[in-house]
């Protein structure tokens, strides 16, 4: 936002939860997981100082993608893959907005990942929600770009032969600045995540694991499930060490080019041994190997895995236009048309 765009944060007028709540029948299925992503959004924009006029909530196509009939907001419901390219549009047209881009893993990295990975690169200043289930749940359980090798669904009935993407490798790779991870089953810990991505000036990715309880049932369970998440999740702190575990005795260590779980306590390990979480670290050499750590070996890793400030292709962009107004020889059309070989006939 420029100098001339400021808006007085004093005049907003103080939002709720019922402000943004959609008269609209939510038609997703008894016991989805979206259900816990619509509240926890409900609950992020009366918190971020935005007026209501300025909230645009883009969608393309799936379950996700119904998500702008449910939020009290300007939005669209765009085509399949095409959030991302309507999302940036909006932004660039108008940087003031708080544009919040609603995608599934197939929406966003099947016919949408031409799109997604550009978005990222680009680095503008909208918030993206992934939403992975692992499955394309709209149109009734094929797989997905994240579907696990060997799954059987309705399109790999011998089981899936494709390597699935893994979405934070894919986010840092397309040089993505901030990159979170968090479950369905935790709406606190949604909440916290997704008004701090909203901080974030740049393009910011959550990737929600989302259960799809028809076509998908349970695939996050070792994750989310009551008996073993204390083990399999690691909630990562900026500054903090890395420790998991029901009894909060285990911890990540990098050991040589290798991220590895040790007991603290055993064989000599104290807690003054494990790796201490900086998202802010421009290198993304750790950030992509806690994206790419999977249970059952590892714990997953919650919260901001990566959090880079840098500028925005909006203000790169404002700045351009600005500095070739200001040294151009060409002033209006005029000057154009009557600039370089002419003559009169």
């Amino acid at each position: 936002m420029t100098a001339d765009q400021h808006i007085d944060i004093q005049n907003i007028p103080q939002l709720t939860r019922e402000d943004f709540v959609s008269d609209q029948m939510v038609k997703w299925c008894p016991g989805c997981g979206d259900h816990a992503i619509l509240k926890s959004m409900e609950k992020v924009f009366p918190q971020m100082g935005v007026r209501k006029e300025d909230f645009v909530v883009v969608s393309g196509i799936g379950c996700s993608s119904r998500f702008p009939y449910y939020m009290n907001t300007y939005g669209i419901h765009g085509i399949h893959g095409r959030a991302a390219a309507i999302a940036s549009g909006v932004k660039i047209a108008n940087p003031n907005l708080s544009v919040w881009m609603i995608t599934g893993d197939g929406d966003s990295m099947a016919i949408g990942g031409n799109h997604f990975i550009h978005v990222v690169r680009r680095n503008i200043d909208i918030n993206i929600l992934l939403f992975n289930n692992k499955i394309y749940g709209l149109t009734k359980g094929q797989y997905s770009p994240t579907t696990p090798k060997g799954s059987i669904t309705k399109t790999s009935p011998q089981g899936s032969f494709e390597e699935p993407f893994n979405p934070g490798e894919l986010i840092i790779g397309a040089q993505g600045k901030f990159y979170a991870r968090v479950v369905d089953t935790n709406p606190k810990m949604m909440t916290d995540i997704l008004v701090e991505s909203a901080k974030h000036k740049g393009t910011s990715v959550v990737e929600i694991l989302q259960n799809c309880v028809i076509f998908n049932n349970k695939v996050h369970n070792l994750v989310t499930a009551k008996e073993t998440k204390d083990d399999n999740q690691l909630i990562l702190e900026a500054g903090k060490p890395m420790i998991y575990g029901a009894d909060r005795n285990k911890g990540i260590i990098l050991k040589g080019t290798r991220l590895e779980t040790v007991v603290i306590g055993e064989n000599g390990i104290t807690e003054a041994d494990l790796l201490v979480h900086d998202p802010a670290n421009p290198d993304p050499g750790i950030h992509v190997m806690l994206s790419k750590m999977q249970v059952p070996e590892f714990p997953m890793a919650l919260g901001i895995i990566r959090a880079v400030e840098t500028d925005t292709y909006e203000d790169l962009m404002t700045n351009s236009i600005s500095f070739a107004k200001q040294n151009s020889p060409i002033k209006c059309v005029d000057d154009l048309l009557m600039s370089g070989s002419t003559w009169e006939i």
